[in-house]
């Protein structure tokens, strides 16, 4: 579907504006498609991103700190993620004998099976709805890398 049908409008700024919208819209339509899928598990979208974090330093714990740079979602609140997770027994939480102010967390056996669960849902990590070629696919998350790029400027 065109963006233009998604919207109901064919009147754009420009193709950059047009472009935008269409990202924006794509995005949370990609965001709906993941949480469907995660909602039969009872998990949301942003406690799966720290759980696959915590997945990909394990053994090794992450600090709060490291679990919220690494998350898709930089505004989630983190500390409630986390101890939603806890309460149900996906992660575990201690406080470093080093440094006391220093808050350890690590992804615990029950997590791990839940992400074993999840990685059998095709349609998660290896999505048949985004209909992309693998070559479509890379240029498409090149131009979205490009796009997050600052703009140099020069001077004349």
């Amino acid at each position: 579907m065109k963006i233009e049908e998604a919207l109901k409008t064919s009147k754009f700024k420009s193709d950059q504006h047009r472009a935008m919208l269409n990202i924006m819209f794509t995005a949370s339509w990609l965001r709906g498609k993941v949480v469907s899928k995660l909602k039969c598990y009872g998990i949301s979208q942003e406690q799966y991103n720290v759980l696959r974090i915590l997945r990909g330093s394990h053994p090794q714990p992450l600090c709060v700190k490291d679990i919220t740079d690494r998350m898709i979602d930089k505004n989630s609140n983190t500390t409630r993620i986390m101890d939603k997770l806890i309460t149900k027994k996906y992660i575990n939480k201690w406080r470093s004998q080093e440094d006391r102010r220093e808050v350890n967390i690590s992804i615990s056996e029950i997590g791990l099976e839940l992400l074993k669960e999840i990685d059998k849902e095709e349609s998660i990590d290896r999505p048949n709805y985004l209909n992309l070629s693998d070559a479509e696919a890379g240029l498409l998350s090149a131009l979205l890398d490009k796009l997050r790029e600052e703009p140099t400027i020069t001077s004349e």
